[in-house]
């Protein structure tokens, strides 16, 4: 059951093109939203759209393959972990963000890949 501990997988499209960091210790990362989409029926059964966006943030490998494949509007099925952190913004005041740390990504579409 530990395995299913924190557990969080999405299919979606990218917002924008992927903010990639290339670093000296040869490491990659890549931050990006993805959108997901829920279809379903009210209770007047009118059908309705919800979309939620997600920050995601991948490390090597899967970083790269996101810099490589993917742009606007690419499709890919991701896998990971949900991650709190904090910061104190350029005023001082302390925020806090929720994101999810991905190690896996199947990219969707035409070329099926995974990593």
């Amino acid at each position: 059951m530990n395995r299913m501990r924190n557990q969080v997988q999405l299919i979606g499209r990218l917002g924008a093109k992927a903010e990639v960091k290339h670093f000296d210790t040869g490491t990659t990362k890549a931050n990006f939203k993805l959108a997901t989409k829920e279809i379903f029926k009210n209770n007047k059964g009118e059908k309705v759209e919800e979309t939620t966006w997600h920050n995601i943030v991948a490390w090597g490998f899967p970083a790269e393959i996101i810099e490589k494949y993917t742009d606007k509007g690419s499709e890919v099925a991701v896998g990971g972990k949900l991650v709190n952190r904090s910061y104190n913004d350029k005023d001082g005041n302390k925020k806090y963000i929720s994101e999810v740390q991905i190690d896996e990504v199947l990219l969707l579409g035409d070329k099926i890949t995974t990593v």
